[in-house]
């Protein structure tokens, strides 16, 4: 077996719906799929997700620290590669995601990290122009600096992730959070070209008033190094 030259990591938890799809997209990459490896990250399903994961997948470890960010990190350690992809099981990636993705780190060596936008899956007009005003919104911020990224399209080299000891283990905004981390290191990329189909269930099932709030409110502990209360951290079997 020759050396990956990328890693992604899958946070699951009861996904037999939607992880398929994913894992179909992943393995039709324009690159040779002995070039990369997925790991799936599990956090003790009860339906059908680990035995379709076993398909597709080259790595399934349980998941030991809580929270998303903590699921990513477990992946992170099991990662042979220096380059890491990471994505949601409610996702599906375009075909040149990874080619695309390493040619950038390739081309920019102070690069750290790299992130994308979102398009949603469900085809309603709603999601459409709330999803495409949170991406214009997500490129105006850059150009200040302000990386507003999302779990579902994060990239980054692993050394670095190590220096900051990965991703926040927070409820929402963890993703955010490990940009301002990784910032600290070299250089944040946003790749307008990267996308990924990023479904909109959160926010069906819970209101876009309060995922959104969710997630502000981590992402501001996160910033102010506060401790939060233990009713506001969100369990593995919870995101």
């Amino acid at each position: 077996m020759g050396v990956k030259k990328i890693s992604v990591v899958i946070p699951t938890f009861n996904e037999e719906k939607y992880i398929e799809k994913l894992l179909i997209s992943l393995c039709n990459q324009t690159i040779p799929r002995e070039d990369y490896e997925i790991i799936v990250v599990d956090g003790g399903s009860t339906d059908r997700t680990i035995e379709i994961c076993k398909k597709y997948a080259d790595k399934i470890i349980m998941q030991e620290t809580p929270t998303v960010g903590g699921a990513r990190n477990d992946g992170v350690k099991n990662a042979e590669a220096e380059l890491v992809f990471t994505t949601d099981a409610d996702c599906i990636v375009t075909p040149d995601l990874l080619e695309r993705i390493i040619s950038d780190f390739n081309n920019n060596p102070k690069v750290v990290m790299i992130y994308g936008v979102v398009t949603p899956l469900e085809r309603r007009l709603r999601y459409a122009f709330l999803l495409e005003l949170n991406n214009a919104f997500v490129k105006i911020l850059y150009r200040f600096r302000i990386y507003l990224s999302v779990g579902s399209i994060i990239a980054f080299r692993k050394t670095p992730f190590k220096l900051v000891k990965g991703f926040p283990t927070v409820g929402a905004g963890d993703d955010y959070g490990f940009s301002f981390r990784m910032r600290r290191t070299g250089e944040v990329m946003l790749d307008e070209k990267l996308r990924v189909y990023f479904s909109m269930r959160r926010y069906e099932k819970y209101g876009f008033a309060k995922s959104f709030y969710e997630w502000l409110y981590n992402v501001f502990n996160e910033l102010l190094k506060r401790r939060i209360p233990p009713e506001k951290v969100y369990h593995r079997k919870t995101y």
